[in-house]
């Protein structure tokens, strides 16, 4: 008889939205036989957001004083002098300039805020997309065959009951960083909720179920572990009226995916729910053509990502001091553009940490002259500073996780100083 931790593999539930159906009234009445915990205390929440197709991080964060960049991409490189257009890379520091159409973030940047890290990458130097963002969510760059994700364990390590809402992607699938054996919850959207039977073996011919059908075919006991923290979560949200949700401080959220993603983290953190980690996706980053400058698929992906990144950051006000937001994509593009007028598939990228406790204003990491003799198989930016590095000196920072040797089991360096002490 098939177990049920084959209908709520690796100690997970995927969640999806279903139009406007409301929530099954099987999951419902369940909800309902439980006590609803809460509200839980403020605890620290991180935010990741992956970048997933390999964001161009010297378009995003450029070095306009490397002369070898300017000869390597003629009709891509951005200068940070005044322009008639107003389009000039906003410079950092005299050396690195934000792409003009992240200039949201500038003022964060000011502030000390917002942390970029220059040069950061895997280890690993493949240039598949599937198997960099493998890598990289599961935290092993050497090894295809673990079974959890990074930010499973970092829930796993927090050293406290946890809520039902510890862990959520605002994903319609459950993304390989939250792989593992501590529960965490997949949601594309608050307002309605199906359970997703994907990988189910009981669901071979899920159109010819019910989701009732399929429940009574798993014991009861289902409830009483991951079922439980997944009918609870669903019972919070039916308290809450989430679709009339509105943002604070006039904080105007795109309407992308990102930006609805974000904005439903922040109704979450609002809440008082528990919530600890929480992850989004932002897709489109593959510029193999026509990447533009000031203007194009690159620009456009820049601004979605600064404008949904400072509007949650307004939006959470007085919530600011428990929430620190990380991105990652995973790997860079090359130093030289293309025939197509884009870049292809490189190594080292750049990556951006906001948060109170960062210590920002600075664009962290070691990133040598561009000549070809100093680039990675004389082609790309080299990697100088390994993603673990940032990843767990921000998660155990801000989470309080000292024992970050279990977030990366074969991490042996040292933190960069991205956070504060």
């Amino acid at each position: 008889m098939t177990s049920r931790r084959a209908f709520l593999k690796g100690g997970g539930l995927a969640l999806f939205g279903i139009g406007f159906g409301g929530v099954p009234s099987f999951l419902a009445r369940a909800a309902d036989s439980f006590k609803q915990a809460g509200p839980y205390k403020k605890n620290k929440i991180i935010v990741c957001i992956f970048q997933r197709g390999a964001m161009d991080g010297l378009m995003a964060v450029t070095p306009f004083t490397d002369t070898f960049l300017k000869e390597a991409r003629p009709t891509l490189f951005m200068s940070a002098a005044k322009s008639a257009s107003g389009k000039s890379l906003i410079d950092l520091d005299g050396r690195f300039g934000l792409h003009p159409s992240m200039n949201a973030f500038e003022p964060l940047f000011r502030e000390k805020r917002l942390a970029i890290v220059h040069g950061i990458g895997s280890p690993n130097n493949t240039r598949s997309h599937f198997d960099a963002q493998d890598y990289m969510e599961s935290g092993t760059p050497f090894n295809k065959g673990t079974s959890s994700g990074w930010l499973n364990r970092a829930s796993g390590l927090l050293g406290h009951d946890a809520s039902p809402f510890r862990a959520v992607s605002l994903t319609s699938a459950m993304p390989r960083s939250f792989y593992g054996d501590n529960p965490a919850l997949a949601i594309s959207n608050l307002q309605d909720f199906s359970i997703q039977m994907k990988g189910n073996p009981l669901a071979a011919n899920t159109a010819a179920k019910s989701f009732e059908d399929l429940y009574d075919q798993t014991t009861s006991s289902l409830l009483s572990k991951t079922g439980k923290e997944s009918f609870e979560a669903i019972k919070m949200l039916q308290k809450t009226n989430v679709r009339n949700y509105t943002p604070a401080n006039n904080a105007i959220y795109p309407s992308s995916a990102l930006g609805n993603s974000l904005k439903q983290i922040a109704q979450l953190i609002k809440m008082d729910v528990g919530l600890e980690v929480a992850f989004a996706e932002s897709g489109g980053w593959d510029t193999h053509f026509n990447q533009g400058t000031e203007n194009g698929i690159f620009a456009r992906n820049v601004q979605d990502l600064s404008e949904s990144i400072t509007a949650f950051w307004a939006d959470l006000s007085a919530y600011q001091d428990q929430v620190t937001v990380m991105t990652m994509t995973e790997f860079g593009r090359t130093v030289k553009q293309n025939g197509t007028n884009g870049t292809d598939h490189g190594r080292a990228s750049c990556n951006f940490i906001l948060g109170n406790d960062v210590n920002g204003g600075i664009v962290h990491g070691n990133m040598k002259p561009l000549s070809v003799d100093n680039l990675e198989d004389g082609r790309d930016l080299a990697v100088t500073t390994d993603f673990r590095a940032v990843f767990s000196e921000v998660a155990g920072k801000h989470l309080n996780i000292s024992n970050t040797s279990g977030l990366f089991p074969d991490w042996k360096g040292t933190p960069i100083g991205v956070m504060r002490s």
